[in-house]
């Protein structure tokens, strides 16, 4: 995907540590932190929420990426250098708070957000992909949960890895430690496609391409049904169901796109 701006959009714009382009109504998030493995430091975090939050609401965006800086690591976890010089209660408080509510902005944003995967992710990297609606990989990309290596149990990404792959996949990585290639990451649903690294950057454009011309609306009122209803009980989720179906059925995208398919058209979204 290259970074460049379509008429009345923004071209690249960054951070110290993180890279931000729109391009045909997708939004890509560059981790720039080659050099410390594009880890986690407070800095990054605070910088992911803040583009989280400003793309929200932004009409501009449909589809959200998130990539790493460089070839070699996607995303290391967190800064253990940070850790180190500022280890205390509270520090370790506010970084477990922080990183969680930006986790939760990825699964709760209205756009589909997309982990595209080069390198080594793990702990709070692995974490970013199992939170990601989508995920895609590099055939030489690595996934790891090693905390327990070091002594340290990997708690936060435990919560988001326990809910993309089943309890015994996600405890062999938690319990392990061990660094797993891109095939096994694929078998246990972490990701949903390997492919060569050469082409890792078309079959994510192609992905993002086709839901970037779906309805903004739809896509938005489909994410947030399907992560609410998971926690009710199957009785509870349909009667959910039943009630975004009326407000998708009364939606203008929604009379826009019947009538595009009965006319034989393309339709034309209003995001509403």
């Amino acid at each position: 995907m290259q970074e460049t701006s379509t008429p009345g959009e923004a071209g690249p714009t960054s951070t110290s540590v993180l890279g931000k382009s729109i391009d045909d109504h997708v939004l890509t998030l560059r981790l720039d932190r080659p050099g410390a493995g594009n880890a986690l430091s407070l800095e990054m975090i605070a910088a992911l929420q803040a583009a989280l939050d400003e793309s929200a609401d932004d009409p501009r965006v449909h589809v959200i990426v998130i990539e790493g800086a460089g070839d070699r690591v996607f995303c290391a976890g967190h800064d253990l250098r940070e850790v180190l010089a500022k280890n205390s209660p509270a520090f370790g408080k506010e970084l477990a708070t922080r990183c969680s509510r930006m986790m939760q902005a990825i699964v709760e944003h209205p756009r589909p957000v997309i982990a595209k995967v080069r390198g080594v992710a793990t702990a709070a990297g692995l974490q970013i992909v199992a939170s990601a609606d989508l995920a895609y990989a590099a055939r030489s990309a690595r996934f790891a949960t090693p905390g327990v290596n070091i002594g340290l149990w990997c708690l936060t990404p435990m919560v988001a890895l326990g809910r993309a792959v089943s309890r015994k996949h996600a405890m062999q990585m938690l319990l392990t430690g061990r660094l797993f290639d891109a095939e096994h990451a694929f078998r246990i649903g972490l990701v949903n496609e390997v492919v060569d690294d050469e082409t890792l950057d078309e079959a994510v454009a192609t992905v993002v391409a086709e839901i970037a011309g779906k309805s903004p609306f739809t896509v938005a009122l489909g994410k947030q049904g399907f992560h609410r209803q998971l926690g009710m009980s199957l009785d509870d989720a349909y009667e959910y169901a039943g009630e975004l179906v009326v407000r998708n059925l009364m939606a203008e995208d929604a009379t826009e796109g019947i009538g595009a398919f009965i006319e034989k058209r393309h339709p034309v979204w209003r995001g509403r």
